[in-house]
């Protein structure tokens, strides 16, 4: 029984080591949750937007959506901290709790064991001297007995010897006899203390460190199910952040991105024109030979280069004097029939240069706004470049200006709601006096009413130059718009002349009208005096000028400024050899001379 006390000590020493190694591993799994948790918060941090001013928030449902998956990732950081939190004070800090509990309990178990069997010892040890004890006195009996009979029988033996021997042996059998009785107290008491040692000490000890044990075991159940249930609160949470996240993803919308970028990028501008068709045909002789037409030449007659559609390459004449060659018109183009071998006929048509076939475009020639109709001398300034956004695109210019006038409107809706207030206000301080001083107020209402005033004017003045962008943008999309008509003028059949018809009878044409709106292209464009220098420019960067109506120009060049910029980001400007045309007010910096300005 002593070894199987000693097991049980051995085995509620292990339960205690067991649920404190528990203990550490659940402190390990805290660790890692915090350092985990950690990680993600530092992670969202570090890939977060920083707070960004108005215009620069991301506009992209593809970055919306990742700004808010980053949220929904620092909130699942968060319920792991929850779950670490939780494992530490449900788990952990009972496990620990638990266990100073567990050992002191324990302690004081073994100790009753140890007492139990520390008493059961003595009595165990009282009665083995009272066994030797009694043995020995019976031993010292016999011994007074023997000589007693000796001394008895020997006929040599005084009385007196034998007096006294027989003395020393009712001593000695007196003695024996009480031993004798105390051996026999002891022995029973001995009985009696082992029997309660054995069948009520010891099972009542070993049956709380039974329980002590179970209640271990228990516990560590406990704590399982603590460590599971943990993880499992946070589960329903940490689902809707990986369905946030799922909704992020599916709120991505590639046609919307498209969109933005084509808002934020588009610039207004009209895209370059088609490159006209230079012909270098017009002096060739064309031979008469069978089956072919060709029109005679006729002395002294040249086309008209208003009936030619292309210009000289590099040569703005839009802007300045242009040349009035006389050109006699080209005969019409004669139809007739061809015979085949078979006696089969067929008609066979001239080719007639194609500057001359396209002359019937004339007719519908597009009214193209002359640059030189704006007046050279009413030229003011709007305000600062930076203030009216001159220097973007008339499109991204007008996107800023209509967004700075719903801020100013926004404000200028706080400062009315505030002047009401504050008339209120007055109102309640002239009627209750004790309530406060209404000529208090005074200074606050009239700051009010001069910031509403401003904010009008600001207002005013920003949908003025909206209104001037809007004109212009309009009258882009005029121009483009006749630009398309007169393209789709060609659509059909073609014809000899080079024009297309829908009409089979109208393929023999006469002779170009060479008369017809004499003068009214040239009124448009034509200036008998040059527009004179206000100014030189120097190129900043390289401009191709491939636009109908811009000017090239490298690096570094010095041009002339004949006009400046209206406020449309184009500055008009003139080579030595007397090449107009527009480049970007952006692209050159500009020196104007003070007396000529407006001249």
């Amino acid at each position: 029984l002593k070894d199987q006390f000693d097991n049980l000590d051995k085995h509620t020493q292990w339960g205690i080591d067991f649920l404190e190694k528990y203990a550490k591993f659940v402190k390990e799994r805290i660790e890692i949750e915090q350092n985990y948790a950690k990680q993600l918060r530092n992670l969202v941090k570090k890939y977060c937007p920083k707070r960004s001013p108005k215009d620069e928030e991301p506009r992209f449902t593809s970055c919306i959506a990742f700004f808010n998956i980053l949220n929904e990732l620092n909130d699942y950081a968060g319920q792991r901290e929850v779950v670490a939190e939780e494992m530490g004070h449900r788990v952990y800090g009972e496990l620990m709790r638990y266990s100073h509990d567990l050992k002191t309990e324990r302690k004081m178990h073994l100790q009753e064991g140890r007492k139990a069997q520390q008493y059961l010892d003595m009595c165990w040890k009282q009665m083995d001297n009272s066994k030797k004890k009694f043995e020995r006195e019976c031993r010292e009996a016999e011994k007074a007995q023997q000589s007693y009979e000796r001394l008895d029988n020997d006929t040599n033996a005084t009385k007196a010897d034998v007096e006294k021997a027989k003395q020393q042996l009712n001593l000695r059998t007196h003695m024996a006899d009480e031993n004798k009785n105390e051996y026999a107290a002891q022995l029973q008491n001995f009985n009696g203390e082992q029997h309660k040692h054995y069948y009520i000490v010891i099972p009542q000890i070993y049956k709380q460190l039974q329980e002590m044990d179970e209640r271990r075991t228990i516990k560590l159940s406990e704590c399982y199910k603590g460590f599971a249930d943990s993880e499992r609160k946070v589960i329903p949470i940490i689902s809707k952040c990986l369905e946030g996240m799922i909704l992020a993803a599916k709120s991505v919308d590639e046609h919307r991105d498209s969109q933005l970028v084509i808002d934020c990028f588009k610039s207004g501008f009209e895209p370059p024109g088609d490159f006209p068709f230079e012909d270098y045909s017009q002096n060739i002789y064309r031979t008469i030979s069978d089956g072919t037409i060709s029109t005679p030449k006729q002395e002294g007659m040249r086309i008209d280069s208003k009936t030619t559609v292309g210009k000289a390459k590099g040569k703005l004449w839009l802007f300045g004097k242009k040349p009035k060659p006389q050109s006699p018109p080209l005969t019409p183009t004669s139809l007739y029939t061809s015979s085949t071998p078979n006696g089969s006929q067929y008609p066979i048509f001239s080719i007639e240069p194609v500057h001359y076939c396209m002359s019937d475009i004339k007719t519908g020639k597009p009214r193209i706004p002359s640059f030189r109709s704006l007046k050279r001398g009413d030229f003011y300034l709007q305000g600062p470049a930076l203030e009216d956004f001159s220097h973007l695109p008339p499109e991204q210019r007008r996107k800023k200006l209509q967004q700075r006038i719903d801020e100013l409107n926004r404000e200028l809706q706080k400062e009315t709601d505030q002047k009401d207030a504050l008339i209120k206000m007055k109102d309640v301080y002239e009627k209750n006096p004790q309530m406060g001083d209404p000529g208090s107020l005074q200074p606050k209402l009239t700051e009010t009413m001069s910031n509403m005033d401003r904010l009008r004017m600001e207002i005013h003045k920003n949908e003025a130059w909206l209104s001037e962008v809007e004109g212009k943008v309009a009258a882009r999309s005029d121009r483009r718009h006749s630009s398309d008509i007169n393209h789709l003028v060609t659509q059909g059949r073609e014809s000899p002349e080079g024009s297309y018809t829908d009409d089979a009878n109208q393929e023999v044409r006469g002779p170009p009208q060479q008369h017809a709106h004499p003068n009214e292209f040239d009124d448009e464009f034509e200036d008998d005096d040059p527009l004179p220098a206000i100014g030189h420019c120097k190129a900043i960067y390289p401009f191709d000028g491939h636009n109908e109506g811009t000017l090239a120009m490298k690096e570094g060049e010095i041009l002339y400024v004949i006009e400046e910029d209206k406020g449309d980001g184009w500055t008009r400007a003139r080579r030595h050899n007397g090449e107009e045309g527009y480049v970007p007010t952006s692209y050159i910096d500009v020196t104007l001379e003070k007396n000529s300005k407006g001249a």
